[in-house]
């Protein structure tokens, strides 16, 4: 018996990275997976995973920045498995620009992916929510929304705007107990980040094990977080931010 078990559980940005942690954790636990995402073959890979866990799952290619595409996204998942109980708004990237470098159109294009993509998975994913009188929202955000983090102004904004996103629709929406919340991640040590060559290793010079306090998180680290706030342990928590990154000094 998995804590998410006879769950229906939808996540964006689902492909790669944390978005897949998510969804391969939420399947062991039980659920059925819906994974969206751009591109139509990364996500029918995780597919393939979640389905060998021996848990249901549908890919769907989305653009979460589309309304039609988002609206789409959330149908197809009612019309396969009659409810949605979870949706996880993780699809987002940044982008390192001096501020006076920045175009209009990148602005939009951060800003539309980051904050204006979790404002449409929230509203569709809620109107299906209050109906059902139940549901488990959960947007991830960044420690860049919290902390000033130079060079990425866009995101950062983005980010801050996902928080109070999140504090005013459980506000809201706590009438159709539905939980609304938020993770900040810091620099978490997906492929992608691996590669920048900018993490904390885990063993010292002298090959000690360094703390894994001092460690960024990895993929798996959020998933654990992401599983606690869509499980029944979480059922009177809403509203909240819950950040989770390393301490060590690059990372603050």
């Amino acid at each position: 018996m998995g804590v998410l078990d006879g769950k229906v559980a939808l996540i964006t940005g689902g492909s790669r990275g944390i978005g897949r942690s998510i969804a391969l954790t939420f399947a062991k636990e039980g659920a059925s997976i819906v994974i969206a995402s751009r591109t139509q073959k990364y996500i029918d890979r995780v597919a393939t995973t979640v389905k060998e866990l021996g848990r249901e799952s549908l890919a769907i290619s989305t653009d979460v920045c589309v309304p039609e595409q988002v609206d789409n996204m959330i149908k197809q998942t009612v019309d396969r498995f009659g409810h949605l109980d979870i949706i996880v708004n993780n699809a987002g990237r940044g982008i390192s620009t001096e501020p006076q470098e920045i175009s209009i159109d990148e602005w939009n294009e951060i800003i539309n992916l980051n904050l204006t993509g979790v404002f449409l998975g929230c509203i569709a994913a809620g109107k299906v929510m209050i109906e059902q009188k139940q549901g488990k929202i959960i947007n991830i955000a960044s420690t860049a929304g919290v902390k000033c983090s130079p060079g990425m102004l866009h995101y950062s904004v983005a980010k801050a705007g996902v928080i109070m996103l999140t504090k005013n629709l459980a506000a809201s929406w706590a009438e159709h107990n539905i939980n609304v919340n938020c993770i900040a991640p810091g620099l978490t040590a997906t492929k992608g980040v691996i590669k920048w060559g900018v993490l904390t290793p885990d063993l010292y010079e002298e090959d000690t094990t360094v703390p894994r306090l001092l460690r960024p998180p990895v993929p798996e680290n959020i998933a654990d977080l992401a599983l606690f706030l869509a499980s029944p342990v979480s059922d009177r928590i809403t509203g909240e931010l819950l950040i989770i990154r390393s301490h060590f000094s690059w990372d603050r």
